[in-house]
């Protein structure tokens, strides 16, 4: 495994902890029975000479908590649901990490 690879598994992990983090309660959702919170997952592979991170969760509800939702669902249900921002505030913080981790990463290789 590079470094590059290396620092791109750590990084993406770390996000995950983060959005687990934020999705533990206000500003981000409450937790009701931690199945969502449990339900974000990454995976890091190549694609040739590019690492690439995955970051993500496979609950339905969780475009409807980062960004909120109004009007009805599929089954007419009104909802005024305002958002609860728990991936996007990760990803501000983690960035910066990821950037330095990878930079690290490069000069080593080089």
């Amino acid at each position: 495994m590079t470094a590059a690879e290396v620092a791109m598994h750590h990084s993406a992990k770390a996000l995950v902890v983060q959005v687990q983090r934020n999705a533990s309660g206000r500003p981000g959702p409450r937790v009701i029975t931690g199945k969502y919170r449990a339900s974000w997952r990454s995976e890091v592979h190549r694609g040739g000479p590019v690492v690439i991170g995955e970051v993500g969760t496979s609950a339905a509800q969780g475009r409807r908590l980062e960004f909120g939702f109004v009007g009805a669902d599929s089954l007419g249900r009104h909802y005024h649901q305002p958002p609860f921002p728990h991936l996007g505030p990760a990803v501000e913080k983690a960035g910066p990490v990821l950037v330095r981790e990878l930079g690290q990463a490069v000069v080593s290789a080089l």
